[in-house]
């Protein structure tokens, strides 16, 4: 039951429509709103007046984006909450925190690892284990390298999941990392790798080839990519190899995504993604054996 105090403060019922009782504020301007009224946000809900001021001072990209992704926009999306994004911080960051346990860490390390060896048991006399090339992108090597993969992660997430949907930003991500083990498996079969490392460049480069088609300035996404890019190069210990994997895949799968936006598109753009991750495989499946050996 509900007291006379209650039912007299107004701030307890929807602002637009008064007789509907509420507790959700809008994250704006805090007033309160009914289910009806709700647009999901990154955080929280906006109601329809401060939704419409922020429509109006948005960027000619932005105003771009929103139209030709069908209301994906950067700040609100078709996803809503990034949810894969925080599952596979989630996910990824209780792998990494097992790793440094002493006694299991080397263990979980040795099992999730990837080298090209695993992929070749003939030659190699390892045992066959294809699904390395994903159970990698969740490993890591050290505190240092799980953070600053998951804060690009998290970062990187917050755009691209709202604008992408969940189904085609998980699909990104995954192949993206498949790409990187692929191209480590091809330039340098005797490395062995862990990180998320691949999936991040694939993210950037995605971010950067769907920012440029909805015209949106993309030069700090290029510089911050083509920075990441050479400090592998120049600090040991980074396998340069997956982040050129991982970027190449990334452009590649958003160039499908940007070419095949239309519901009408939705089969080519999945029979796109089945054929190049075909590709992927036929180019791991035809790497020379003896650079594995040699």
């Amino acid at each position: 039951m509900t007291t006379p105090e209650f039912t007299s403060n107004r701030d307890n019922f929807c602002y637009r429509h008064p007789d509907r009782q509420s507790f959700v504020l809008c994250q704006r301007c805090m007033r309160t709103i009914c289910p009806e009224c709700q647009t999901q946000g990154p955080v929280g809900v906006i109601c329809p007046e401060c939704m419409k001021a922020q429509r109006k001072a948005e960027s000619p990209a932005q105003r771009r984006a929103r139209r030709q992704w069908g209301g994906g926009a950067m700040a609100l999306g078709r996803g809503g909450k990034p949810v894969v994004t925080y599952v596979l911080l989630a996910v990824t960051s209780a792998i990494g925190l097992l790793q440094l346990l002493p006694g299991i860490g080397d263990a979980i390390t040795g099992r999730l690892l990837f080298a090209a060896v695993y992929l070749y048991p003939d030659l190699s006399g390892y045992p066959f284990e294809p699904w390395r090339m994903l159970t990698s992108v969740f490993a890591h090597g050290g505190f240092i390298h799980l953070a600053l993969n998951m804060l690009a992660l998290w970062m990187l997430g917050q755009i691209l999941e709202p604008m992408l949907g969940r189904i085609r930003y998980l699909a990104l991500y995954l192949i993206a990392g498949f790409g990187g083990s692929v191209a480590v498996a091809v330039i340098d079969p005797t490395t062995a790798t862990v990180g998320a490392s691949g999936a991040i460049f694939g993210l950037m480069a995605a971010l950067l080839i769907i920012g440029r088609h909805v015209g949106a300035n993309v030069t700090g996404i290029l510089v911050i990519l083509a920075i990441n890019f050479a400090f592998g190069f120049f600090v040991g210990g980074i396998a340069w190899q997956a982040h050129l994997g991982g970027a190449v895949v990334g452009a590649l799968v958003a160039l499908v995504f940007t070419r095949t936006r239309r519901r009408e598109q939705r089969f080519w753009q999945i029979a796109l993604l089945i054929v190049l991750t075909a590709l992927l495989v036929v180019t791991t499946a035809v790497v020379p054996p003896l650079l594995i050996l040699g």
